[in-house]
């Protein structure tokens, strides 16, 4: 005897067989996404760069070179040509903005650093170029860099350090008597009493000053001045130094060469 069975019943397995294929088929279009997405993401590109000390100097090196040129050229306006109205505010506003840009570069530093107080410790400097300002155009010291690459200066290891530091010694002097003379004169000029009121005298104290030689026929008489003479006194004693472990290496060298000569 034939047993038929329940309509529903059959219905009902033949949408179940029906509906396998197409459940198996969204699985496998399931995991085939999933792989992709993940081939995708190991595949693509790392964007984010950490910044660290090194790509930070890379980025400003150039735009803080900028700054010590601009600050440079305003303050020397401003204290020859005794500027006052529109044009002392255009060179104000140019001197501020310079200061801005040497202390923010000097907090994001010192915020890159791996040991803080490590950087502090052996950054003094920068930290004074950032309170003083006529030492900000010191910067452009770096690029003697450029002029160090010539093959001129790379004839032999110790020619190529005693050159660089001539150089840098010869730019540091510069710099450092046009900038205290332009200082003095802003602070002398107008007081009672002071010795020191045109260009000629001061360039010619602050020579005199850097030298450590000091003849006394000019001398300042306010307080911003006698800083001044003391930034140029220390500033003195360490291009002094400079000049005289030069001289010693060149000494050296020289003889050594007539011992192997020999």
């Amino acid at each position: 005897m034939m047993v038929m069975g329940h309509p529903c019943l059959v219905e009902g397995k033949t949408r179940g067989n029906s509906a396998e294929p197409r459940i198996q088929h969204f699985n496998d279009l399931r995991r085939h996404v999933q792989a992709s997405h993940v081939i995708a993401h190991r595949q693509a590109p790392d964007y984010g760069v950490r910044m660290d000390q090194a790509r930070w100097e890379k980025i400003v090196q150039w735009p803080l070179l900028a700054a010590s040129v601009l600050f440079l050229i305003s303050y020397s306006w401003r204290v020859l040509a005794d500027l006052d109205g529109p044009r002392f505010l255009l060179t104000a506003l140019v001197l501020v903005t310079a200061w801005l840009i040497f202390a923010f570069d000097y907090l994001v530093n010192l915020y890159l650093a791996p040991d803080r107080g490590h950087w502090f410790v052996t950054h003094l400097f920068d930290l004074v170029v950032v309170f003083l300002p006529v030492l900000r155009p010191l910067r452009l010291l770096r690029l003697l860099r450029l002029v160090t690459m010539l093959p001129i200066f790379q004839r032999s290891p110790g020619q190529a350090v005693r050159s660089r530091v001539g150089l840098y010694l010869v730019g540091a002097s510069s710099l450092l008597i046009w900038m205290g003379s332009l200082a003095a004169l802003d602070a002398e000029r107008s007081a009672p009493g002071a010795n020191i009121t045109t260009l000629g005298d001061s360039v010619w104290w602050a020579f005199v000053t850097v030298s450590t030689v000091g003849y006394g026929d000019y001398f300042p008489v306010t307080g911003a001045g006698r800083l001044v003479a003391v930034a140029l006194m220390l500033g003195g004693v360490t291009l002094v130094g400079v000049v005289t472990a030069t001289l010693a290496s060149w000494i050296i060298d020289r003889i050594a060469a007539f011992g192997q000569d020999r």
